[in-house]
């Protein structure tokens, strides 16, 4: 591997140097000077605190009375102490303060009766010659300028200080780059460690056969994608990926985030670019990994600031240095996000991020291999069969199976447990997928309710011979939810039957309908599953063509999003009386599904009984539990 430039690194070292010395030397300076007025001031007050200062015409008057016992004479100062306490009388005669001894400065006119009226009167004379230092007459002279400009100085360093933090550089530093640098060492992720995701690591080793030897394709003429665009669900491992990507090829890797360009400041985006690109070519071979690149790489033109907006000026520079990169430097830029949808067409383009690879969910056995992976450090208990858990996760991510073990061996903590069991994985999906279970009080008429509900989810799900087979079925409050109807599909289904779909919207209306077969009435229970359906139902009349009336015709309502799952309004491009036709077929449809659901509750109401009981003594059964039910045991 290149290792770094001295040059850069000692101005670095240097600059961080001057970071903490400066304001720690001016600290010092002022808080010395500090503490020396502090001790000076409290000094001179206690000296001063019994001392009185006379007019000498008075000083004169105390000596001929006999009240002076000793003076002092230095300079043209005069110090000394009384016989008796001095009394001060102020405020009309209601404050009065004694004094032990005075001051006074004798006149510019020499008095040469002084003396021999001081020996009359038997005074003690003593005489001081002053010879102050000249540091200490220096010192007294300039010490509050010292002070004030030590403050100035201080206060520059902390502003400094403060505009390196928020600007990544200091003041002449605000567009340095913020990428943070990883080297090859043996904690390096490789890709051994990433589970899954096998086509994506199959794509990604040809540019590490092109990082390790690219001489073997520059003699075929061949040109290695200048970028990488990895687009999926969040959770899904592109970072992580990425970070293989660097390992394996045992090069340099930078990683930033889109948003770390972006500052108040005009132009630092920009500039941030450039020196993150000069960076990684000078230590080429390298790896740039740009983070929710959508943030930078929005389409431009959408922007309040039309072409001069920063983030655009961000963007434009990223294009122009990824054009600018030369066929000897080898400086792969690997980009992640969630939101392809969004990208400026010229990031897509030949000869920029041209090579697209999509991470999707991992399937069962890749979820298999993740659970492997982070539970390599976790003690498990024998009845946790890995291969069961994998089947049970349809729909997580990587980054929510590594959740999924952190929580179980967090809850085998919370009952002081030596292993983590299959109960912990349980409750630990539950808690994931359903929330934390509440401690609601449910009176039993309302309990009785709820499991009628979920009951009748249950036994619907059973009878239809397209649904998901159920996996358990409880009435105890989580999240939102009083009652839950759990089912797992067998295999992972990448295509959905119009017969599957119409089962599906039975079970989503099995609670509603036993709600009205037993109690002849409905609650607002259902809201959840009447969204669910309605939005299905939509799906299958407007983007699937499943309308007998309306037949095999798409109907554009809004854009949806790839891998959030939600859809993004759009004016309508379909007339009125199509929105009519479209409305009423939905309606059409889902009454009939809620007629056959009825139906079926209506013939099976003793079963549906005996699993509403089951589930008010019980609270939570399972497949094997309701079947058992079903059968009459």
């Amino acid at each position: 591997m290149n290792s770094r430039d001295p040059h850069i690194e000692q101005s670095k070292k240097n600059s961080s140097l001057e970071k903490v010395q400066r304001p720690s030397f001016f600290r010092i300076i002022f808080l010395a000077l500090l503490i020396w007025l502090v001790i000076n001031y409290f000094f001179n007050t206690y000296a001063e605190r019994d001392q009185i200062n006379l007019s000498y015409s008075r000083f004169k008057e105390l000596v001929t009375t006999g009240k002076i016992k000793e003076v002092t004479f230095t300079g043209d100062q005069i110090n000394g102490s009384f016989k008796d306490k001095y009394l001060v009388t102020e405020n009309a005669g209601k404050d009065s303060t004694y004094y032990d001894s005075f001051q006074t400065t004798k006149p510019p006119v020499e008095d040469a009766h002084l003396l021999s009226l001081l020996e009359d009167k038997q005074v003690t004379v003593k005489a001081v010659v002053d010879e102050s230092p000249w540091w200490r007459i220096m010192l007294i002279s300039f010490l509050p300028l010292a002070v004030i400009i030590g403050l100035f100085m201080y206060a520059g360093s902390k502003m400094r200080g403060n505009l390196q933090k928020r600007m990544g550089g200091g003041l002449f530093g605000v567009g340095r780059s913020r990428a943070k640098r990883y080297e090859k060492t043996k904690e390096s992720i490789t890709f051994n460690e990433v589970a899954g995701l096998e086509n994506a690591k199959t794509e990604l080793q040809e540019i590490v056969l092109y990082l390790k030897h690219p001489q073997r394709f520059r003699v075929l003429g061949a040109q290695i994608p200048k970028g990488i665009l990895l687009m999926g669900a969040p959770g899904t491992g592109k970072t992580l990926l990425a970070r293989a990507t660097a390992g394996e090829a045992n090069v340099s890797f930078f990683n930033i985030s889109g948003s770390e360009f972006i500052e108040m400041f005009v132009g630092v985006g920009a500039s941030r670019v450039r020196d993150m690109f000069e960076n990684a070519k000078r230590e080429s071979p390298s790896i740039i990994f740009i983070d929710e690149i959508d943030s930078v790489g929005r389409a431009r033109g959408t922007g309040l600031g039309g072409g001069n907006d920063e983030r655009e000026q961000t963007l434009n520079q990223i294009l122009s240095e990824m054009d600018g990169f030369q066929p000897h430097l080898s400086v792969i830029v690997i980009a992640a996000t969630n939101r392809p949808d969004v990208l400026d067409a010229a990031l897509t383009r030949p000869g920029r991020f041209d090579r697209q690879i999509t991470l999707d969910m991992p399937h069962k056995e890749a979820r298999a291999e993740i659970l492997k992976i982070h539970t390599r450090q976790v003690p498990l208990d024998d009845d946790v069969d890995l291969q069961n858990l994998a089947s049970r996760t349809v729909g997580f991510s990587g980054a929510d199976i590594k959740n999924l073990v952190n929580e179980a061996a967090l809850l085998a903590g919370r009952r002081n447990g030596t292993k983590v069991n299959a109960e912990d994985f349980d409750n630990a999906r539950d808690r994931i997928l359903l929330g934390a279970e509440r401690e609601d009080k449910i009176d039993e008429e309302e309990k009785k309710v709820i499991a009628v509900h979920e009951a009748g989810h249950a036994l619907v799900s059973k009878l239809t011979p397209n649904g998901d087979p159920l996996q358990k079925v409880t009435i105890i409050p989580r999240g939102r939810s009083l009652g839950v109807t759990e089912q797992l599909p067998v295999n992972e289904r990448h295509n959905l039957t119009r017969a599957y779909l119409l089962d599906r919207m039975v079970i989503m209306l099995g609670g509603r309908a036993a709600e009205k077969v037993v109690f002849n009435e409905i609650t607002s229970g259902s809201s959840s599953d009447l969204k669910q359906l309605t939005m299905l139902a939509r799906r299958m009349v407007c983007q699937w063509g499943m309308s007998e009336n309306l037949g095999p015709v798409y109907f554009e309502q809004g854009e949806e999003h790839p891998f959030l799952g939600r859809e993004i309004t759009e004016p309508k491009k379909f007339s009125e009386s199509t929105a009519q036709l479209i409305d009423q077929e939905i309606q059409n449809l889902i009454h009939k599904m809620e007629s056959k659901a009825i139906h079926l509750i209506s013939d099976n109401r003793k079963k549906l009984d005996l699993i509403a009981d089951a589930l008010i003594a019980h609270e939570t059964l399972d497949s094997d539990m309701v079947d058992k039910i079903l059968a009459g045991k």
